[in-house]
């Protein structure tokens, strides 16, 4: 019976409220922040909960009356709108009691690279960039570009930006991969429809508590910037290249004519790309999470591609096709993909934790 698995919440709720007025608790300010946490993640599903458990005893109450000659219609009447309040609490309930991402509420370091394609990829890196502004624009989110490689015919070889702004990571999580692009190039004098990929990366920004770097596991080696066609934009050894001696994983950073604020963007990026192995490691070990998060993180997978001459984007993934493309990149309504996206994806964990 669904309401025998909502009881443990209230019990723990209720348990956390007596131990939060303890003595013991009041003198512990980290388990008082910690269990502060634990109930403002519970007290959503417990509210529901204990609303989906009144109404389930007021329909078991109604259905004993069906047959009272007095009461029978009135409980008729209020079945009728309990029932289908009971099946959306339900649904609602579900999704409230799935493990939460412990990274959904975090920042992003956002990585675009140009892939197969040559000139074309490197224009719609700058395309999708434009496509996330908009978005950004339309949830109040903020972008940086913390580094960017110029393509040698416009757009970009690789650009690396971070977005601030609320649960950046749970809406953005599911783009990493391969996005293909299906459209004339302004370049093509026959009006052959080309094919070019570029590669994205989404990864949770962390700070210092939750991955330890040693300085003496980071090589740094400065040199000095340079643009297109590798002329030197710069007379100082101001560009710095850090390398994660035990992963061999490497951030570099030219963008700022300072050596020292380069230096603080790449660590941020290197530490970002190291926290992001990490948690490949932990899904590669745990396959259902891989298929519960909808190929999260992989980056070799095609999951999306942008036909323009047909106005339509397919996300592979889940078999989704929307004939809306110019509103999605022109507009960044990009809403109508991560809803279907986040949908399917809590459709997939509600089946596997058996709910």
């Amino acid at each position: 019976m669904f309401t025998e698995k909502l009881q443990p919440f209230i019990d723990r709720y209720n348990e956390i409220n007596t131990l939060l007025s303890s003595p013991e608790i009041a003198s512990d300010i980290a388990r008082m922040t910690d269990l502060s946490k634990e109930q403002s993640g519970l007290s959503a599903l417990v509210e529901k909960a204990k609303l989906y458990i009144d109404t389930f005893n007021a329909i078991a109450e109604n259905k004993e009356l069906l047959s009272d000659s007095e009461l029978g219609d009135l409980a008729k009447e209020e079945l009728v709108e309990l029932e289908p309040m009971l099946s959306s609490l339900e649904a609602e309930i579900k999704i409230l009691m799935l493990p939460k991402d412990k990274n959904d509420d975090k920042n992003i370091i956002l990585e675009l690279r140009a892939g197969a394609g040559g000139d074309e990829a490197a224009l719609f890196v700058a395309d999708i960039f434009r496509m996330y502004s908009r978005y950004a624009e339309r949830v109040g989110w903020k972008i940086e570009i913390i580094s960017s490689s110029d393509g040698t015919a416009g757009g970009y070889k690789e650009l690396i930006a971070q977005i601030s702004g609320d649960a950046v990571y749970a809406k953005l999580k599911y783009d990493a991969g391969i996005h293909r692009v299906q459209r004339v190039p302004d370049t093509e004098t026959q009006g052959r429809v080309h094919t070019s990929t570029i590669t994205v990366a989404v990864i949770p920004e962390v700070d210092d508590i939750e991955i330890d770097i040693k300085p003496s596991d980071i090589k740094m080696d400065v040199y000095r910037s340079s643009g297109c066609g590798g002329q030197s934009v710069n007379t100082t050894d101001s560009a710095v290249r850090l390398t994660h001696i035990p992963t061999g994983i490497v951030a570099a950073i030219q963008d700022e004519k300072s050596q020292h604020k380069n230096k603080a963007k790449a660590m941020k990026v290197l530490k970002a790309r190291v926290y992001e192995a990490e948690l490949e490691k932990q899904l590669a070990q745990t396959s259902n999470q891989r298929k519960i998060q909808v190929g999260t993180g992989a980056r070799s997978e095609k999951i999306r591609t942008y036909n323009y001459p047909q106005n339509r984007l397919t996300d592979h993934r889940i078999g989704l096709t929307l004939y809306a493309l110019d509103d999605i990149m022109n507009n960044g309504n990009l809403d109508l993909v991560f809803e279907p996206l986040i949908a399917h994806a809590r459709a997939e964990a509600i089946q596997e934790a058996g709910l």
